[in-house]
């Protein structure tokens, strides 16, 4: 078998923030790795995880990771690299605690009611899928689910392209059962604006209650210090800052071309666009705390 590319080791300590984070502060967007041979990844991945730390390694990291940046909750989002596999998220949660710790699982379209219990039983909520680069779930998949979904307190979570995507599945996000979270400011084109038409529809389904977005990933968008992205942003928190969490994306898996980021710099670019006290402590506290149920 041909070796997969190796991610990059994330910082090793982040830079502290320019500001100290209310308590309960939620990072809403994390992956958890581990190394060779604890998990079994997906013959699909497009890369292994950085070689060298065990699980027990990462979860040292990681809350090095929260206790610099001021991080009390945490989601953790299982990665494609190990499929529809969720042992390791599963395992991560467990490991930091249910007190502080949530998880999304990843299924496939065939997922029946006993997976689907058991991520429940584990401190899974959620369901996530990738309408950017495929995957094992897919939209018609997660909508024939979401009845079930419901009835298990979980919701939907996908990565999309909101200057690609969002006209096509604007109605049926507006008819799903289960909140639907987007993640990365719904990936848009940043050289267009925030008055692209699929962010603008994006921007409406948060005014009107009917999606969340995630604060997150926007090393993937621009360059430090994200300054391009501040107008993106903006435009999201004025459309609904009860519908908007934050996370740090934090191993920082699948760069591509974007560069290796420290997660205080994301959280400092959070804190300059984002200046009121009361509207912080919504997105970083209150949101995440009534979504993934803390």
């Amino acid at each position: 078998m041909t070796d997969k590319p190796k991610a990059q080791m994330p910082v090793a300590e982040p830079a502290a923030p320019d500001r100290a984070l209310p308590a309960g502060a939620c990072d809403a967007h994390i992956h958890m790795v581990a190394g060779p041979g604890e998990f079994p990844l997906w013959d699909g991945r497009v890369e292994d995880p950085a070689p060298g730390p065990r699980f027990e390694d990462w979860i040292g990291l990681y809350e090095r990771h929260m206790a610099v940046l001021g991080i009390d909750r945490v989601v953790v989002v299982h990665s494609i690299l190990y499929g529809a596999d969720n042992a390791v998220t599963k395992a991560a949660v467990a490991r930091l605690g249910r007190d502080r710790a949530r998880g999304i699982g990843l299924v496939d379209d065939r997922a029946g009611d006993a997976e689907l219990d058991a991520l429940a039983e584990a401190g899974l909520c959620g369901v996530r899928l990738n309408y950017v680069h495929g995957g094992v779930l897919s939209w018609g998949g997660v909508t024939a689910m979401a009845d079930r979904l419901k009835a298990r307190g979980m919701h939907v979570q996908m990565l999309m392209n909101a200057h690609r995507h969002m006209a096509e599945l604007e109605d049926g996000v507006r008819a799903m059962p289960v909140p639907v979270v987007f993640d990365h400011i719904g990936w848009p084109d940043v050289a267009a604006g925030p008055d692209e038409p699929g962010f603008r529809r994006l921007c409406a389904l948060l005014a009107d209650g009917k999606a969340f977005v995630k604060l997150s990933g926007l090393y993937r968008l621009a360059d430090a210090p994200y300054e391009a992205t501040d107008a993106l942003v903006t435009a999201l928190v004025r459309a609904n800052p009860e519908r908007c969490l934050w996370g740090s994306d934090w191993p920082h898996l699948m760069l591509a071309d974007a560069k290796m980021p420290d997660a205080g710099a994301l959280l400092n670019a959070f804190l300059r666009v984002v200046t009121d006290t009361a509207t912080r402590r919504r997105i970083l506290v209150d949101n995440p705390a009534r979504l993934y149920d803390f």
